[in-house]
């Protein structure tokens, strides 16, 4: 008899194992914080990016807003609006990302020698690799650090606008934000840091382990299958379809290779039916027999 998971106890169980690595993650990106972005006048989008521009502003009038304690409070505000919707566990992994973000973006500041520069490519730069190494090892631990991924919720349930749009919206005008306040030139540069910030927790989110899916349909479809499982050393699966026009049914060959390996098979194809048709897709992250472990 089939038994129901407790998906709930599995992923508190996992969240609190993988708390270390939450806490190197937000560790690692208030370093970088602290020293490209914030002395540099990068305000690179989101709650912290805000921040950085509500501290500049205090600072020319005499007052100290450390920009750990703004993104809290912040955050804080925010995820009281989402709370309802998110349920007790988002709230928690909310939470988790967004307090210890702070906190170590203040602890590390008095003990952080700013690299402050006057080429804002290399704090830009490393600023946006390193945020973007931190960022990506919190979602991947199952967390999440708030900001304007919690805007970007709040604004698309009451409006038709989709979540990514919105935060993109959101984290462009952060940025243009702060153009009067630091320069237009720290504003492309925020900017650039940025979208490099976002490739980089693209990549450590995946962890290296994009593959292809490619589909493929052809008359020749067993020379094909036998060139992939004994000339490739691929598994693949023969789905069944149909034709709309003609009616016939037709196999379809399912295989999951690297970038390395799509040319090869895109060569046996070729070889084996110039007439097949093929059709290739970019999937995130593959586990199995073959592949990545589950566990990994």
């Amino acid at each position: 008899m089939a038994y129901r998971l407790d998906i709930k106890r599995i992923l508190s169980l996992n969240f609190f194992h993988d708390l270390p690595k939450i806490m190197l993650g937000c560790a690692l990106a208030a370093i970088a914080t602290d020293l490209f972005l914030i002395p540099n006048g990068l305000a690179a989008g989101g709650v912290t990016g805000l921040a950085t521009i509500i501290q500049a502003v205090g600072a020319s009038h005499g007052i100290s807003l450390p920009v750990g304690i703004q993104t809290i409070v912040m955050n804080a505000l925010l995820l009281l609006v989402v709370m309802r919707a998110g349920g007790m566990f988002y709230v928690v992994q909310t939470a988790t990302g967004f307090v210890l973000l702070g906190f170590f973006t203040d602890l590390f500041a008095p003990f952080v020698a700013p690299l402050a520069h006057s080429d804002l490519m290399l704090p830009a730069m490393w600023g946006g690799i390193i945020t973007g190494i931190g960022y990506g090892m919190v979602l991947r631990a199952g967390a999440n650090t708030g900001g304007s991924d919690t805007i970007g919720q709040i604004i698309s349930r009451n409006t038709s606008l989709p979540v990514g749009s919105t935060v993109m919206a959101i984290d462009v005008a952060v940025c243009a934000l702060s153009a009067p306040v630091f320069s237009v030139e720290n504003a492309l540069y925020a900017g650039l840091s940025m979208v490099i910030s976002g490739y980089v927790i693209d990549a450590v989110v995946d962890g290296g382990n994009r593959r292809r899916m490619v589909l493929i349909i052809s008359d020749k479809f067993p020379d094909i299958a036998a060139d992939i499982m004994y000339g490739l050393g691929r598994g693949c699966t023969k789905l069944r379809a149909t034709g709309m026009y003609s009616g016939a049914e037709k196999p379809v060959i399912m295989v999951i290779v690297s970038r390395r390996e799509l040319n090869t098979l895109k060569t046996i194809v070729r070889e084996r039916d110039p007439r097949a048709i093929v059709t290739v897709a970019d999937v995130t992250e593959t586990f199995g027999e073959g592949f990545k472990d589950i566990n990994a």
